[in-house]
């Protein structure tokens, strides 16, 4: 009767056969996803805020400052929930 430690029982190995390199970037593609993440939604945010304020015509960019302080939050929020994992 084979063992469960036996080759044939073991999960087939996804890593097997990569280099140290491509081993490197599967890691690091949760964070680096979730850092495009950060910086898409800051940027997208911010450029709404700019845009209706120009086409309201405000003098002072509150919603420019909406906009970044909104991305920020969210962006954050998703970046660390990705980095320190969904807490049970």
């Amino acid at each position: 009767m084979p063992d469960p430690s036996d080759r044939e029982r073991r999960e087939p190995d996804e890593d097997e056969g990569l280099s140290d390199l491509a081993k490197g970037y599967r890691t690091a593609d949760r964070y680096v996803g979730a850092a495009i993440t950060l910086v898409v939604s800051v940027g997208a945010l911010t450029y709404l805020g700019h845009w209706l304020d120009e086409r309201w015509q405000h003098q002072t960019p509150w919603l420019t400052l909406l906009g970044v302080a909104v991305g920020m939050t969210g962006g954050f929020i998703s970046f660390f929930r990705t980095v320190l994992g969904k807490r049970k």
